[in-house]
């Protein structure tokens, strides 16, 4: 009983700090330490040859240290003792979820693209990779309900299931993974070769919760007559995982995701996700909105119950 409650609490008082401050600006965040890693090796190791080979170094290192530094952490707040022991890793996983972060995000996005379509692109541009400046209005709304779907899978329900099964340390090594992907992972000249092992990496650690995220969006929303809608256009997405969440919310909106993007002055050709290609509105982002809340809280619930049934039935 008492190591589930040393499961059970962080994980409830994360999400609850996640659901009322987000990510405070003022407060030091760990994905920030993990970016200057991450262009400090970019910048020492991307150059010359065998850059797959150095780039797939970076990324185990990293990983690896993220995962002991992290276990390291954690157990010496146990072995202190008090209230050190269910601090820590609280504080540490209201870090790694974005919950609140994202829905705030999104909604600024609609509010701004409300007042006029360059104020859109400004705000979009916080939370997607893409290049925004030629973006249409009704572009920028896809673009961050693109972004809410995709990250609804890689800040909130990923993070959730490593920490099932690998615990905080699992947590972390996770949010560098993600990390190492969004910083590296481009398929262009630059990190095509050198960032192919950490897109790799994140492909695998993202397989299951993107398909879990998906399910949830269609179960919370009541909507599972959507499943082959999602099987057959999540596999349309470059990346092997993104489109079946997106896939989900193109099907509960009944709207079309996807088209050309540019990136780094590069045109990228997506397929189409879904059959709809209408105007998106304030209520879009509601209803998203209501789904992402939802899905979130059944994950964490999930999470819970996760560490049940491993300390009844897995730990002897």
């Amino acid at each position: 009983m008492e190591a589930y409650l040393l499961f059970l609490i962080p994980l409830l008082g994360g999400w609850f700090l996640d659901k009322m401050l987000g990510d405070p600006r003022w407060m030091p965040h760990p994905v920030v330490l993990f970016g200057k890693l991450i262009a400090w090796g970019d910048k020492r190791l991307n150059r010359g040859r065998h850059r797959v080979l150095k780039g797939g170094l970076l990324a185990t290192v990293l990983i690896a240290a993220t995962f002991v530094g992290t276990w390291v952490l954690i157990t010496a707040g146990y072995r202190y003792g008090g209230r050190w022991g269910i601090l820590v890793p609280t504080l540490l996983i209201w870090l790694c979820l974005a919950g609140r972060t994202l829905v705030r995000e999104v909604r600024e996005v609609f509010y701004a693209c409300a007042r006029s379509t360059v104020e859109g692109r400004r705000q979009v541009a916080r939370i997607v990779g893409r290049d925004t400046n030629q973006l249409s209005a009704d572009e920028v709304r896809a673009a961050a309900l693109e972004t809410l779907a995709e990250n609804l899978s890689d800040g909130v329900v990923a993070p959730l299931f490593w920490y099932a099964f690998l615990g905080v340390p699992g947590m972390m090594a996770y949010k560098m993974i993600n990390t190492l992907d969004s910083m590296i992972g481009y398929r262009n000249a630059r990190y095509l070769r050198f960032g192919r092992i950490a897109a790799r990496i994140d492909d695998v650690a993202n397989y299951i919760p993107a398909r879990l995220t998906a399910y949830l969006m269609l179960a919370v929303s009541g909507r599972r007559s959507l499943i082959p809608f999602v099987r057959r256009y999540g596999r349309c997405h470059k990346s092997p995982n993104s489109g079946y969440p997106e896939a989900a919310l193109a099907g509960i909106l009944d709207c079309r995701f996807g088209g050309t993007h540019t990136y780094f002055g590069q045109p990228v050709e997506k397929p189409y996700i879904g059959t709809n290609p209408r105007p998106l509105t304030m209520d879009d982002y509601r209803n998203s909105a209501f789904v992402a809340q939802r899905t979130e809280a059944m994950a964490v619930m999930l999470t819970a119950i996760a560490g049940i049934v491993y300390l009844l039935f897995i730990i002897p």
